[in-house]
């Protein structure tokens, strides 16, 4: 890429016009080449970008979502001032990342006038009127706690706590606020979920996955797990931070995600062995849940079941304490 254009996409977010490259000397059939290539990629209307080696890495998901960003920020800029990003694309742009999100289309909300929806763009009409902002690299979005329940009153039950969960943790909205949300949207499609996942909602939820498996232990009838647990043993010594902890019953379930063997994997294999040993030691049952083990509850509420038998509450050492929400 020519420096002058490599220049005017940086300021720009990553993203280029058709104006900026003709400024930078390129022609129309220029355009045209570097997209077949596979150089540069076609954003929207007028708007390219060059993802580069590094972007072809990425995991679909990932990709997805580079694409987004600045497809966004595209067509906001292009719309002049006439609509702000909204819905799962501000919040893409606000930090969250939950790749069950559609991203097939950028969802902005016009200031005036009737919505309409294209292939590529989904403009909806401001009811309730747009009245707070933010911005995000000049890009403005509908507020944080508005976005989070444009979008998760269209998806499904998992998804809109993992979302909930993600904008407490980064602080786009707190739980006073994503009530207040709530009243906006009262009676609209959706709005059941919507109100269901802000009163799940949990800023200790670390992950996706930590987000998805709370959802399920709720479902499968166990009582509330403490999150972030913190075991420390007799001489008040951090043993371990532990995904969920049912204090009643001395049994910790903790998610593994993939563990990776390469670069020093061997060492947290290790490190991971010795602190398993020391809660153990102190008296508590270990269950471990992967992904595929999502798909099936039964089999997970067994395991649960059967080390809540194992475990003797009575004689557990050391003590909890409970990270604050």
């Amino acid at each position: 890429m020519d420096v002058r254009l490599e220049v005017v996409a940086a300021r720009r977010g990553g993203w280029f016009s058709r104006r900026d490259a003709i400024a930078a000397g390129y022609s129309d059939a220029d355009l045209r080449r570097e997209v077949m290539s596979g150089r540069w990629v076609h954003l929207t209307r007028g708007a390219y970008a060059e993802p580069g080696a590094a972007v072809g890495e990425m995991p679909a998901w990932e990709r997805d979502a580079w694409l987004h960003l600045r497809t966004a920020s595209a067509v906001y800029h292009r719309l002049g001032g006439r609509a702000v990003v909204s819905h799962q694309s501000a919040l893409f742009l606000l930090g969250v990342r939950v790749s069950e999100l559609d991203l097939r289309r950028v969802h902005v909300t016009r200031l005036v006038g009737a919505g309409r929806s294209g292939t590529t763009v989904c403009q909806h009409a401001p009811r309730p009127p747009v009245d707070a902002l933010a911005e995000v690299d000049g890009v403005r979005t509908t507020a944080g706690p508005r976005a989070v329940v444009e979008t998760v009153r269209a998806t499904s039950y998992p998804v809109a706590v993992s979302v909930v969960d993600q904008a407490l943790r980064l602080r786009i909205a707190t739980a006073p606020q994503l009530a207040a949300a709530l009243q906006l949207f009262t009676g609209r499609p959706g709005i059941s979920t919507a109100t269901r996942a802000v009163l799940f909602g949990d800023a200790r939820s670390e992950s996706v996955a930590e987000s998805r498996l709370r959802v399920l232990l709720a479902d499968l009838g166990l009582p509330a797990p403490l999150p972030q647990a913190e075991i420390r043993d007799t001489g008040g010594s951090l043993v371990a931070r532990v995904d969920f902890l049912f204090t009643q019953y001395g049994v910790i379930v903790e998610f593994d995600g993939d563990v990776k063997y390469g670069d020093g994997g061997g060492q947290a294999l290790i490190a991971e062995k010795v602190r398993e040993d020391r809660l153990l030691d102190l008296g508590y049952q270990i269950v471990r849940v992967r992904w595929p083990d999502l798909a099936h509850p039964s089999n997970l509420l067994t395991r649960i079941h059967r080390a809540i038998g194992r475990a003797q509450p009575a004689s557990i050492a050391g003590y909890v304490t409970a990270i604050a929400q």
